[in-house]
Formats: structure tokens, C-alpha cells, sequence
């Protein structure tokens, strides 16, 4: 994997650490897979042909590219909640949400990550892949879509399956 103009990758024991416009990231790989840099290339090799070893490859191989494209690009997950009375708003390193619940939810933003409020689209943004999806993760845990009404979080573009209601009889 070719490691881009004003991007530096060094190696370090076991732990890879690429530093870019947006930040730095590390990684620290398992002993079944070799990385390797070399003239503005990455290469991460098997040590061994067992499915391990293969598997570990692979997600190696991504993890690494994911770091590239995080200090040069970053990440964005945004999430849009529909729901009559539901509400976000950012207030600092905080992100309060009124989901219908008795209580409202605050929720510390993570440490590396930004996250804005834009009508009902909520973006969250930050270098690490792993990071961004986790938070956007858990934050549609709290009120995932529901199929009959459509209320709650989504991921903007998802596609949510509508139910037909009860029906009376008469």
C-alpha cells in the first residue's frame, strides 16, 4: 500500500504509527503478520500459511489502510432522528438528547472525535474508523428506528422496512 505525499509511517518493536494532516494514530499488530516500509510502501506480509495467519492478514492490511485514510481524510458517520418531540443538541464535550425517555440523555463525546448538530442530522467525525462507528453505534442503541412509525435514530441512508398497524375490525 503506497503511503501518500505528507504522510509518515514508522515502525517501531510490534507498533505501526502513521502520522498525517489530521493527526496520528497507532496500531500495534499481532506477532502472525510482518509489516514492513520501505521507499513510501507499506507491506504487511503472513508469517506462515495457516488460516490465522491469513485472517489476521487481512484485517491488518485494512486497519492500516483505515489509518491512512484517517490522517489524510478522516471519517463521518451521521445519524438523523425523527420523532415528534425528540431533540439533540452539542453543548461542549456533550451531546444532549431528549428521546421521550422520563430523562434526558447526556452523553460525553469521546475524546478525538467532533461531533455537530444540523436540523435532525447528527455527524460525528474524527481519524479513527473504529471510534466513529462505535460512538455512532451506541447513540442509535439508545432509540434504534422503529419500523411501524419510523421514530428514532437512523443512519442517513438507511433504509428502514415500514409495518402496516394493527387493523380494526368493524
Amino acid at each position: 500500500m503506497i503511503v501518500p505525499q505528507g504522510i509518515e509511517a514508522s515502525m517501531k518493536a510490534n507498533i505501526l504509527t502513521v502520522k498525517g494532516p489530521k493527526g496520528t494514530l497507532s496500531f500495534t499488530h499481532h506477532v502472525d503478520v510482518a509489516i514492513a516500509i520501505a521507499e513510501g510502501e507499506i507491506t504487511v506480509t503472513k508469517k506462515g500459511e495457516s488460516k490465522r495467519a491469513s485472517a489476521l492478514w487481512g484485517t491488518t492490511t485494512k486497519m492500516v489502510g483505515n489509518m491512512i485514510e484517517g490522517v489524510t481524510k478522516g471519517f463521518q458517520e451521521q445519524l438523523e432522528l425523527n420523532g415528534v418531540g425528540f431533540r439533540m443538541a452539542v453543548a461542549g464535550k456533550k451531546l444532549n438528547l431528549a428521546l421521550g425517555f422520563s430523562h434526558p440523555v447526556d452523553m460525553a463525546i469521546p475524546e478525538g472525535l467532533e461531533a455537530k448538530v444540523e436540523g435532525n442530522v447528527l455527524t460525528i467525525s474524527g481519524i479513527d474508523k473504529q471510534a466513529v462507528g462505535q460512538f455512532a453505534a451506541v447513540i442509535r442503541q439508545l432509540k434504534p428506528v422503529e419500523p411501524y412509525k419510523g421514530k428514532g435514530f437512523k443512519y442517513v441512508g438507511e433504509v428502514v422496512r415500514r409495518k402496516e398497524g394493527k387493523k380494526s375490525s368493524s
